[in-house]
């Protein structure tokens, strides 16, 4: 039996070395990454610094450029823990209703809420005056909330979050060491 030998070649280890770089980007930029959370709006979920992995071909291919997706072709859906750019930091919230969802908002003994489905959301004073006019959840956009919604910066101040802009979903949670 003969023994197959290679030639050695300069050339075969950095070009091991760049596929392998090449590889890592690609899955880095369209397909998983990990993000570390800062703060409490999640919690229980979510715990401040807790580690969470995010699918980005859940809902489409992301632009490599900007915090968008290039094609879509599936949309959050209530429930789902997604990721989205908002004042250039990453936003990890709960997607509490879709587009097209009836919204109300209801006072009841002095307190205020937001009636999204079957989600009943409590607002401060300005947030239950900024969104009493709104009869629903605008086609293209989702309501995102915070699990912890005494301490969560979320639609409930800043508006809707478009879908384009809604880029991964939390797929994978861990424990802070």
């Amino acid at each position: 039996m003969k023994a197959i030998f290679f030639k050695k070649s300069k050339l075969n280890i950095p070009l091991c070395i760049f596929l392998g770089i090449t590889i890592s980007l690609t899955i880095k930029i369209f397909v998983l990454d990990f993000y570390r959370v800062q703060g409490f709006s999640m919690e229980p979920a979510i715990k401040d610094g807790q580690c969470v992995a995010a699918t980005k071909l859940c809902y489409g291919l992301q632009n490599p450029f900007r915090p968008e997706l290039l094609f879509s072709w599936n949309k959050p859906k209530d429930g789902d823990i997604v990721l989205y750019m908002y004042k250039n930091y990453w936003v990890v919230k709960r997607c509490a209703a879709v587009g097209g969802t009836p919204v109300a908002c209801v006072e009841e003994n002095e307190r205020y809420f937001l009636l999204a489905g079957t989600n009943k959301i409590p607002l401060t004073s300005i947030q239950f005056h900024k969104l009493r006019t709104t009869k629903k959840i605008p086609d293209g956009y989702i309501l995102a909330i915070g699990d912890n919604t005494a301490l969560s910066h979320d639609s409930r101040d800043y508006g809707f979050v478009p879908v384009k802009n809604v880029v991964a979903r939390a797929i994978f949670l861990r424990q802070k060491i």
